[in-house]
């Protein structure tokens, strides 16, 4: 009932650009306080203050009900209307007919920035045959039914575990790390090694999962006495490789955790600020630390297995995962002019755009037939927009929804960092 007077009340023009009142997550991963890009993006958008002990993880832009934004229009009583339902209420005129057509009447994208102190976990997301499955046998654990490929680009430099190495590489790595060969024993290690890549995509895949699996589902006990003989081992060592020294840091975040000798499976990936990486579903990561821009279909399933306190679910992450190899592909984006850099990942729910202008500078962004979410990250400008009467003075932590056919300018009142969000570009070319 509540909801359905905010609704009839409140009468925020349904063509104009909103600003937005957006969330944040406090995850124990996040960093502290004022060291934290979400912190201070989150004070300046919600008008708080930002507590010195406090962890700030996620700022969440989108539609999400587990990190909803609102719409800073209020009606006579003060109240605010959620993105979600105005989107919902005018879903044409907001997202445009081929966005409804494709994925009815929500933000198909979730916007986010992260800051990350500590590893998150090993974790893979589901594809929508299993998101499907999952949010009906464990709605509490897996909150809604649609996947979620995502995209991170780095605001500073950022660091990750993608995807898995490579067979010779695999077998590296068994001849130098005797604890894990301990944990998943001799039978299945020479399984590892009597395999080549002659032998078949299916067949590598078969040992990559056999043994992958095989170290995940340990017992406490075994994980335990291995990762103290692997940390020990390596304060020994005279010059460690850079894995090591990860493995090392994985093991003071998270004492005793399979996940820190399943590091050396996955491929460790940094970023270079404006570098972004994109992960499909079903395959495994895990951000270790840095502040990136993020961006994802609309979903917040996880299913994680290591590195973290939260709900594991092994037996589910190994059989969903795909067992591909080999580095990930970076992406450095496509310069659409002098200011911004365009990153189009292989999906169809989502682009973004890296924006960067020096004091007294001006860009356009061209009216495009799906919804945008935008996000000041450092500085202050103007907008003007085509469905706006006025300039809509911007600065850190202003957040804004551009519904589609909506053209707008920015001019920078000092050097201005925004990124924005839309439907992949690609979509719209489509007949």
């Amino acid at each position: 009932m509540e909801k359905s007077l905010i609704h009839k009340s409140m009468k925020p023009r349904q063509r104009s650009v909103q600003r937005l009142s957006c969330s944040v997550q406090n995850y124990d991963w996040g960093k502290i306080g004022p060291d934290s890009e979400v912190a201070r993006l989150y004070a300046s958008n919600s008008g708080s203050e930002i507590e010195p002990e406090k962890p700030y993880a996620e700022f969440w832009m989108g539609t999400h009900d587990s990190g909803p934004s609102f719409l800073i229009h209020q009606d006579l009583n003060g109240m605010s209307m959620s993105l979600k339902d105005w989107v919902s209420a005018n879903s044409n005129e907001l997202l445009g007919h081929k966005v409804v057509q494709k994925w009815g009447s929500d933000l198909p994208f979730l916007f986010k920035v992260l800051s990350v102190r500590k590893a998150l976990s090993i974790q893979a997301h589901p594809d929508k045959d299993l998101a499907k499955v999952l949010h009906k046998f464990m709605p509490s654990a897996y909150k809604d039914d649609n996947h979620k490929p995502e995209m991170a680009l780095a605001i500073t430099h950022f660091q990750a575990l993608c995807g898995f190495i490579t067979l010779e590489e695999l077998k590296g790595v068994l001849d130098n790390v005797p604890e894990i060969v301990q944990v998943v024993g001799s039978e299945v290690a020479n399984q590892v090694f009597d395999t080549t890549n002659a032998d078949g995509e299916d067949k590598v895949k078969s040992v990559m999962r056999l043994i992958f699996t095989q170290l995940m589902s340990a017992t406490k006990e075994i994980v335990t006495t291995a990762t103290t003989k692997l940390k020990n081992r390596l304060h020994m060592e005279n010059q460690l490789t850079e894995k090591e020294q990860l493995v090392l840091e994985l093991e003071r975040q998270y004492p005793d955790d399979v996940g820190v000798m399943s590091a050396f499976f996955l491929n460790y990936v940094k970023l270079n600020p404006g570098e972004a990486l994109y992960l499909g579903a079903n395959e495994p990561h895990a951000y270790m630390f840095g502040d990136c821009v993020e961006c994802m279909a609309t979903s917040d399933n996880v299913v994680r297995a290591g590195l973290t306190p939260k709900h594991r679910d092994v037996k589910t992450l190994c059989s969903m995962l795909t067992y591909k190899q080999g580095c990930p592909e970076i992406l450095k984006g496509v310069a659409l002019n002098s200011y911004v850099t365009r990153y189009l990942p292989p999906f169809d729910e989502f682009e973004v755009d890296r924006c960067h202008l020096l004091q007294g500078e001006s860009v356009e962004f061209p009216a495009v037939q799906g919804p945008s979410i935008f996000v000041v990250t450092f500085g202050e400008g103007i907008i003007y927009t085509s469905n706006f009467t006025g300039d809509i003075n911007i600065t850190q932590g202003e957040v804004l929804f551009v519904p589609a056919d909506t053209e707008i300018s920015i001019t920078s009142a000092s050097e201005l960092h925004i990124y924005r969000a839309g439907v992949n570009s690609m979509f719209f070319q489509v007949p």
